[in-house]
């Protein structure tokens, strides 16, 4: 019989969100897979977990499925994971999730944080219907053009960014989406989290005074937005 690949969350701040569950398989699995061995490593050290650990990140993903693959037909049981909570969700992982479906391996989640989810329920936008754009472009053009899609989007939008340059996507915001509906979770779980609510001015304003550190997610909403404009474009015209 061949083995299971867990892909396992772990915490993004605070150790106490380890669920027992993700403890159990990581000291039980032959081999953890790891996005950072030094961060892995320090994580279970904390957590009293001794495991086995092997590198499994962005630069090796194509060329280490494949033998991920034959250890688990072998019979291994494996453990995935990113540097922080849900793994393949923006991290390494999809290959080889996708290669042990394709071999009918049995492929099992063990739920647990995940800092997209966090912003989201705790934003105060609506979360009914909602779209991930993992990290938005690096160039400045092609971010525009997604952002001007996100200004027709009824849906709420959850993308990550780095403290370096959510300044400059919030100008590029307030350019393009002045009035939307806008939530800087920052930090979540950990000593400092911080939510940040308001528009892209009111939040540049906010950074102006306090430049922004740590691990970011942004929620947005467009909606109200597009409402205005919708009521601004029903004037009370002359009757014909």
């Amino acid at each position: 019989m061949s083995g299971t690949l867990y892909l396992v969350a772990t915490p993004i701040g605070n150790l106490e969100d380890i669920t027992p569950r993700a403890r159990k398989i990581l000291e039980t699995v032959s081999t953890v897979l790891a996005e950072d061995t030094r961060n892995t490593g320090s994580l279970l050290a904390k957590l009293d977990i001794k495991a086995k650990m092997r590198s499994y990140h962005d630069h090796n993903e194509v060329h280490a499925a494949p033998h991920v693959i034959a250890e688990l037909e072998d019979g291994a049981d494996i453990a995935l994971v990113s540097d922080a909570g849900t793994p393949v969700i923006a991290d390494p992982g999809f290959v080889v999730v996708r290669a042990a479906v394709a071999a009918g391996i049995n492929v099992v989640p063990i739920p647990g944080p995940c800092a997209a989810i966090s912003a989201l329920i705790a934003s105060g936008l609506p979360p009914e219907r909602f779209i991930f754009e993992n990290f938005l472009p690096p160039k400045s053009g092609r971010r525009k053009t997604l952002m001007q899609s996100f200004a027709i989007e009824r849906r709420t939008v959850v993308f990550y960014e780095s403290p370096h340059r959510i300044i400059k996507v919030l100008a590029e915001m307030k350019e393009i989406l002045p009035r939307a509906e806008v939530v800087v979770a920052r930090e979540l779980t950990k000593m400092h989290e911080e939510f940040l609510r308001g528009t892209p001015e009111e939040l540049l304003a906010h950074f102006a005074k306090k430049p922004p550190k740590g691990e970011i997610v942004v929620v947005l909403n467009t909606r109200k937005m597009q409402d205005n404009v919708s009521d601004d474009s029903c004037g009370d015209g002359d009757d014909e």
